[in-house]
């Protein structure tokens, strides 16, 4: 199958998402909800783009045919303006979309910020999902309209955070705030004590966190790092190979 993608022709395998194939000829798609990780999102809708003379979102979009991609037409541009404008609303104190109005040059306009509890969060879904795959589901949107947000049950502490950190890790906007030491790590209202790595000192997850994953893979417990590890792996694996 082929896509040509703004003039250029790209081969593809059915079933491959369209911001996949543009990114492999070399045009950047900017996304906000789209993670490697965690795909199918389709929140932001930044992404749009003309496949076909249609507007579709380029992240949950599977190429099937050969077609025609347009992804910085007049039209999609415009399109895109208003779409980073509703987001600078919704999440005015957020980085990454003051990055995104500057690179495609909208101005900011005064008003009311929609969500008053977090002036970084655009209600992706992401933490949400990331924390319900691993199975903890100490998380969830709560409320509907203007005054939807993401949160604890009752937004009290929530018991079965493990203080893992995945949800503040594909967070596009930085609006889950984690505070941590050598010693601790706070996140949604709970501290939880760091587990430190035995080979190289340094503090890796938290000792819920470490016992959590222990028992999904049937281990008595987690005690490297990732990094040693993969050492320690290596290391294995040139010693059977001599």
């Amino acid at each position: 199958m082929n896509a040509r993608i703004n003039g250029k022709n790209c081969a593809f395998e059915p079933g491959e998402y369209l911001i996949d194939v543009a990114k492999r000829v070399g045009f950047n798609i900017p996304t906000l909800c789209h993670h490697e990780g965690l795909r199918g999102q389709g929140s932001c809708r930044v992404c749009v783009v003309e496949l076909d003379g249609r507007v579709v979102p380029a992240c949950v979009t599977r190429l099937t045919n050969d077609c025609e991609v347009v992804t910085d037409s007049n039209k999609i541009l415009e399109l895109r303006e208003v779409i980073i404008t509703l987001l600078q609303k919704s999440a005015p104190l957020s980085g990454e979309i003051a990055d995104l109005a500057r690179q495609y040059d909208v101005p900011v306009l005064p008003g009311l910020r929609i969500i008053e509890d977090n002036g970084s969060c655009v209600l992706c879904g992401l933490c949400v999902r990331a924390c319900h795959s691993l199975g903890a589901g100490a998380i969830s949107a709560m409320n509907r309209g203007v005054t939807k947000k993401i949160a604890p049950p009752y937004e009290e502490e929530p018991e079965s955070c493990i203080g893992c950190g995945s949800c503040a890790e594909v967070c596009p906007t930085s609006a889950i705030k984690v505070e941590q030491t050598a010693e601790t790590r706070k996140i949604w209202g709970r501290r939880f004590t760091m587990k430190n790595c035995p080979d190289c000192g340094e503090p890796f997850t938290t000792h819920e966190a470490a016992q959590y994953a222990a028992a999904k893979v049937g281990r008595e417990s987690v005690d490297y790092c990732m990094r040693c590890r993969k050492m320690r792996i290596s290391a294995v694996r040139r010693h059977l190979a001599k």
